[in-house]
Protein backbone atom coordinates (compact mmCIF):
# COMPACT_ATOMS: atom_id res chain seq x y z
CA UNK A 1 0.00 0.00 0.00
CA UNK A 2 1.07 3.68 -0.81
CA UNK A 3 2.33 5.85 1.76
CA UNK A 4 0.36 9.12 1.52
CA UNK A 5 3.07 12.19 0.21
CA UNK A 6 3.92 14.62 2.81
CA UNK A 7 2.34 17.51 0.06
CA UNK A 8 -0.59 14.94 -0.07
CA UNK A 9 -0.57 15.04 3.83
CA UNK A 10 -0.79 18.60 3.74
CA UNK A 11 -3.58 19.45 1.83
CA UNK A 12 -5.72 16.86 3.42
CA UNK A 13 -5.03 18.69 6.92
CA UNK A 14 -6.24 22.07 5.26
CA UNK A 15 -9.09 20.52 3.53
CA UNK A 16 -10.58 19.27 6.81
CA UNK A 17 -9.73 21.70 8.76
CA UNK A 18 -12.96 25.04 9.30
CA UNK A 19 -12.61 28.41 9.07
CA UNK A 20 -13.81 30.52 11.94
CA UNK A 21 -15.29 33.79 10.85
CA UNK A 22 -13.91 37.40 11.46
CA UNK A 23 -15.15 39.23 14.03
CA UNK A 24 -16.98 42.86 13.64
CA UNK A 25 -14.01 45.24 12.87
CA UNK A 26 -13.42 48.00 14.61
CA UNK A 27 -15.89 51.13 14.65
CA UNK A 28 -15.10 54.49 16.60
CA UNK A 29 -18.63 55.18 16.80
CA UNK A 30 -19.65 56.56 20.41
CA UNK A 31 -23.17 55.07 20.18
CA UNK A 32 -21.95 52.57 22.68
CA UNK A 33 -23.94 49.12 24.02
CA UNK A 34 -27.40 48.37 23.34
CA UNK A 35 -28.01 48.67 27.06
CA UNK A 36 -31.46 46.77 27.56
CA UNK A 37 -30.37 44.01 24.95
CA UNK A 38 -27.10 43.62 27.52
CA UNK A 39 -29.49 43.21 30.40
CA UNK A 40 -31.20 40.53 28.93
CA UNK A 41 -28.28 38.65 27.67
CA UNK A 42 -26.49 38.74 30.94
CA UNK A 43 -30.23 37.30 32.14
CA UNK A 44 -30.17 34.74 30.17
CA UNK A 45 -27.02 33.73 30.74
CA UNK A 46 -27.14 33.66 34.74
CA UNK A 47 -30.14 31.44 34.43
CA UNK A 48 -28.60 29.31 32.08
CA UNK A 49 -25.77 28.87 34.97
CA UNK A 50 -28.42 28.62 37.58
CA UNK A 51 -30.38 26.17 35.93
CA UNK A 52 -26.99 23.82 35.05
CA UNK A 53 -26.26 24.32 39.25
CA UNK A 54 -29.59 23.14 40.25
CA UNK A 55 -30.39 20.41 38.03
CA UNK A 56 -26.56 18.89 38.51
CA UNK A 57 -22.64 19.96 38.63
CA UNK A 58 -21.82 18.27 35.82
CA UNK A 59 -25.10 20.70 33.68
CA UNK A 60 -22.37 23.54 34.49
CA UNK A 61 -19.09 21.66 33.32
CA UNK A 62 -21.04 20.64 29.89
CA UNK A 63 -22.12 24.46 29.84
CA UNK A 64 -18.57 25.14 30.52
CA UNK A 65 -17.34 22.69 27.54
CA UNK A 66 -19.49 25.09 25.27
CA UNK A 67 -18.50 28.38 26.13
CA UNK A 68 -14.65 27.37 26.08
CA UNK A 69 -14.84 25.89 22.76
CA UNK A 70 -16.92 28.71 21.39
CA UNK A 71 -14.58 31.07 23.30
CA UNK A 72 -11.68 29.02 21.21
CA UNK A 73 -13.61 29.48 17.95
CA UNK A 74 -14.13 33.18 18.38
CA UNK A 75 -10.03 34.01 19.00
CA UNK A 76 -9.34 31.79 15.90
CA UNK A 77 -11.72 33.73 13.93
CA UNK A 78 -10.17 37.14 15.87
CA UNK A 79 -6.67 35.95 14.72
CA UNK A 80 -7.94 35.92 10.96
CA UNK A 81 -8.11 40.04 10.95
CA UNK A 82 -4.26 39.27 11.38
CA UNK A 83 -3.88 36.69 8.88
CA UNK A 84 -3.18 34.54 11.48
CA UNK A 85 -4.60 31.04 10.72
CA UNK A 86 -5.06 28.65 13.65
CA UNK A 87 -6.07 25.14 12.58
CA UNK A 88 -9.51 25.00 14.29
CA UNK A 89 -9.36 20.46 14.69
CA UNK A 90 -6.77 20.21 17.15
CA UNK A 91 -7.70 23.38 19.34
CA UNK A 92 -10.99 22.52 19.80
CA UNK A 93 -10.23 19.00 20.53
CA UNK A 94 -7.05 20.28 23.02
CA UNK A 95 -9.63 22.43 24.22
CA UNK A 96 -11.91 19.81 25.34
CA UNK A 97 -9.49 17.45 26.28
CA UNK A 98 -7.58 19.54 28.91
CA UNK A 99 -11.23 20.53 30.47
CA UNK A 100 -12.05 16.53 30.53
CA UNK A 101 -8.78 15.66 31.95
CA UNK A 102 -9.23 18.51 34.51
CA UNK A 103 -12.85 17.06 35.81
CA UNK A 104 -11.99 13.37 35.80
CA UNK A 105 -8.15 13.79 36.91
CA UNK A 106 -7.35 17.60 38.47
CA UNK A 107 -5.14 20.72 37.61
CA UNK A 108 -2.31 18.42 36.99
CA UNK A 109 -3.91 15.72 34.43
CA UNK A 110 -5.62 19.11 32.61
CA UNK A 111 -1.63 20.61 32.46
CA UNK A 112 0.21 17.62 30.77
CA UNK A 113 -3.01 17.56 28.17
CA UNK A 114 -1.75 20.77 27.42
CA UNK A 115 1.33 20.27 26.95
CA UNK A 116 0.71 16.78 24.89
CA UNK A 117 -1.88 19.25 23.05
CA UNK A 118 0.31 22.10 21.96
CA UNK A 119 2.73 20.17 20.58
CA UNK A 120 0.10 17.90 18.73
CA UNK A 121 -1.01 21.48 17.38
CA UNK A 122 2.43 22.77 16.44
CA UNK A 123 2.88 19.54 14.57
CA UNK A 124 -0.61 19.80 12.92
CA UNK A 125 0.23 23.06 11.61
CA UNK A 126 3.66 22.92 10.20
CA UNK A 127 1.82 19.88 8.05
CA UNK A 128 -0.29 22.59 6.36
CA UNK A 129 0.78 24.32 3.13
CA UNK A 130 0.79 27.90 4.13
CA UNK A 131 3.57 30.04 5.43
CA UNK A 132 3.87 31.79 8.94
CA UNK A 133 3.42 27.91 10.50
CA UNK A 134 5.68 28.96 13.30
CA UNK A 135 3.61 32.38 14.06
CA UNK A 136 -0.05 30.22 13.56
CA UNK A 137 1.40 27.42 15.60
CA UNK A 138 2.29 29.95 18.89
CA UNK A 139 -0.95 32.17 18.45
CA UNK A 140 -3.21 28.59 18.73
CA UNK A 141 -0.75 27.88 21.92
CA UNK A 142 -1.57 30.99 23.59
CA UNK A 143 -5.09 30.75 22.98
CA UNK A 144 -4.78 27.08 24.60
CA UNK A 145 -3.39 28.39 27.38
CA UNK A 146 -5.26 31.81 28.02
CA UNK A 147 -8.30 30.02 27.35
CA UNK A 148 -7.97 26.82 28.22
CA UNK A 149 -5.98 26.46 31.47
CA UNK A 150 -8.15 29.94 32.89
CA UNK A 151 -11.11 27.57 32.29
CA UNK A 152 -9.36 24.60 33.58
CA UNK A 153 -9.75 26.34 37.28
CA UNK A 154 -12.87 27.11 36.97
CA UNK A 155 -14.18 23.88 36.35
CA UNK A 156 -11.46 22.73 39.18
CA UNK A 157 -13.65 24.81 41.03
CA UNK A 158 -17.04 22.89 39.94
CA UNK A 159 -14.99 19.48 41.27
CA UNK A 160 -14.74 20.74 45.10
CA UNK A 161 -16.81 19.23 47.53
CA UNK A 162 -19.04 22.57 47.62
CA UNK A 163 -18.40 22.51 43.72
CA UNK A 164 -22.27 24.41 43.13
CA UNK A 165 -21.73 27.16 46.03
CA UNK A 166 -18.07 27.95 44.87
CA UNK A 167 -19.53 27.88 40.88
CA UNK A 168 -21.79 30.60 42.57
CA UNK A 169 -19.09 32.83 43.81
CA UNK A 170 -16.92 32.20 41.00
CA UNK A 171 -20.12 33.90 38.71
CA UNK A 172 -21.52 36.39 40.66
CA UNK A 173 -17.82 37.85 42.44
CA UNK A 174 -16.72 39.56 38.64
CA UNK A 175 -19.99 40.08 37.82
CA UNK A 176 -20.94 42.44 40.67
CA UNK A 177 -17.47 43.62 40.10
CA UNK A 178 -18.14 44.61 36.43
CA UNK A 179 -21.61 45.57 37.36
CA UNK A 180 -20.69 48.35 40.66
CA UNK A 181 -18.03 49.07 38.09
CA UNK A 182 -20.16 50.44 35.31
CA UNK A 183 -22.87 52.35 37.52
CA UNK A 184 -20.12 54.00 39.36
CA UNK A 185 -17.85 54.60 36.09
CA UNK A 186 -21.18 55.91 34.75
CA UNK A 187 -22.02 57.87 37.48
CA UNK A 188 -18.89 59.53 38.90
CA UNK A 189 -16.31 58.52 36.58
CA UNK A 190 -13.90 61.52 35.57
CA UNK A 191 -10.87 59.79 35.94
CA UNK A 192 -9.29 57.12 33.34
CA UNK A 193 -6.96 54.21 34.90
CA UNK A 194 -5.70 53.57 31.55
CA UNK A 195 -7.33 55.76 28.39
CA UNK A 196 -4.91 54.31 25.89
CA UNK A 197 -6.03 51.15 26.78
CA UNK A 198 -10.04 51.15 27.98
CA UNK A 199 -10.96 55.00 27.92
CA UNK A 200 -14.31 53.78 29.66
CA UNK A 201 -12.36 52.16 32.85
CA UNK A 202 -12.12 54.99 35.40
CA UNK A 203 -11.03 55.33 39.06
CA UNK A 204 -14.33 56.08 40.13
CA UNK A 205 -15.72 52.61 38.60
CA UNK A 206 -12.94 51.03 40.14
CA UNK A 207 -14.14 51.85 43.42
CA UNK A 208 -17.81 50.93 42.60
CA UNK A 209 -16.23 47.39 41.54
CA UNK A 210 -14.74 47.34 44.77
CA UNK A 211 -17.83 48.08 46.66
CA UNK A 212 -19.80 45.18 44.27
CA UNK A 213 -17.54 42.39 44.87
CA UNK A 214 -17.26 43.18 48.42
CA UNK A 215 -20.91 42.85 49.07
CA UNK A 216 -20.67 39.60 46.27
CA UNK A 217 -17.92 38.04 49.16
CA UNK A 218 -19.45 38.40 52.10
CA UNK A 219 -22.70 36.78 50.31
CA UNK A 220 -20.99 34.14 48.66
CA UNK A 221 -17.54 33.35 50.68
CA UNK A 222 -18.97 34.39 54.11
CA UNK A 223 -22.77 33.80 54.18
CA UNK A 224 -23.24 30.39 51.88
CA UNK A 225 -19.32 28.98 52.18
CA UNK A 226 -19.15 29.87 55.84
CA UNK A 227 -15.32 30.79 55.53
CA UNK A 228 -14.12 33.33 57.54
CA UNK A 229 -15.12 37.00 57.21
CA UNK A 230 -11.55 37.83 56.15
CA UNK A 231 -11.29 35.31 53.78
CA UNK A 232 -14.62 37.35 52.24
CA UNK A 233 -12.45 40.34 52.41
CA UNK A 234 -9.75 39.13 50.84
CA UNK A 235 -11.49 37.67 47.63
CA UNK A 236 -13.17 40.50 47.73
CA UNK A 237 -10.66 42.84 47.48
CA UNK A 238 -8.44 40.74 45.03
CA UNK A 239 -11.82 40.35 42.19
CA UNK A 240 -11.60 43.83 41.01
CA UNK A 241 -7.91 43.62 40.72
CA UNK A 242 -8.28 40.60 38.18
CA UNK A 243 -11.36 41.35 36.75
CA UNK A 244 -9.96 44.67 35.27
CA UNK A 245 -6.92 42.76 34.48
CA UNK A 246 -8.87 40.39 32.29
CA UNK A 247 -10.63 42.96 30.92
CA UNK A 248 -7.88 45.25 29.91
CA UNK A 249 -5.77 42.10 28.71
CA UNK A 250 -8.82 41.66 26.64
CA UNK A 251 -9.21 45.09 25.36
CA UNK A 252 -5.36 45.14 24.18
CA UNK A 253 -5.58 42.11 22.25
CA UNK A 254 -8.94 43.55 20.48
CA UNK A 255 -6.71 46.57 19.44
CA UNK A 256 -3.86 44.78 18.36
CA UNK A 257 -6.01 42.93 16.04
CA UNK A 258 -8.32 45.73 15.21
CA UNK A 259 -11.43 44.22 15.89
CA UNK A 260 -14.35 45.76 18.26
CA UNK A 261 -15.44 42.57 19.82
CA UNK A 262 -14.38 39.32 19.77
CA UNK A 263 -17.38 37.82 17.78
CA UNK A 264 -21.00 38.84 18.00
CA UNK A 265 -23.31 36.12 19.36
CA UNK A 266 -24.19 37.96 22.36
CA UNK A 267 -26.47 41.30 21.34
CA UNK A 268 -25.50 43.54 23.61
CA UNK A 269 -22.26 42.02 24.81
CA UNK A 270 -20.45 40.64 21.41
CA UNK A 271 -18.40 37.43 21.55
CA UNK A 272 -18.05 34.49 24.32
CA UNK A 273 -14.92 36.46 25.21
CA UNK A 274 -16.34 39.46 25.46
CA UNK A 275 -18.03 38.19 28.39
CA UNK A 276 -16.19 36.04 30.34
CA UNK A 277 -13.05 38.18 29.95
CA UNK A 278 -13.18 38.68 33.67
CA UNK A 279 -13.98 35.32 35.22
CA UNK A 280 -11.28 33.71 33.28
CA UNK A 281 -8.52 35.89 35.27
CA UNK A 282 -10.52 35.45 38.34
CA UNK A 283 -10.99 31.41 38.47
CA UNK A 284 -7.17 30.54 39.08
CA UNK A 285 -6.81 33.13 41.93
CA UNK A 286 -10.39 32.37 43.66
CA UNK A 287 -9.01 28.48 43.23
CA UNK A 288 -5.77 29.40 44.91
CA UNK A 289 -7.09 30.90 47.58
CA UNK A 290 -10.17 28.58 48.60
CA UNK A 291 -7.82 25.52 48.32
CA UNK A 292 -4.90 26.50 48.97
CA UNK A 293 -5.46 29.75 51.61
CA UNK A 294 -8.51 28.24 53.05
CA UNK A 295 -8.62 24.62 52.42
CA UNK A 296 -11.91 23.98 50.87
CA UNK A 297 -11.41 20.86 49.12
Amino acid sequence: MATPSPTATRSFLERITPHPPRPPKEVTSRAGRNVPAAVLTAAVLLGLVGLSLAYKIEGFVVLAIAFILAGLWEIAGAFLARDIHIPAIPLLGSGLSMILATWFGGIEAGLVVFLIASGILVLWRSYMPMANALTDALAGVFALAWIGIFSMFAVALAALENGPLAIVAFVLLPVASDTGGWLAGITFGKHPIAPSISPKKSWEGFVGSLLGALFAAGVTIWFALGLPWYAALIIGLVTPVFATAGDFSESLLKRDLGVKDMGSIFPGHGGVLDRVDSLLFCAPILYVVLTYGFGVN
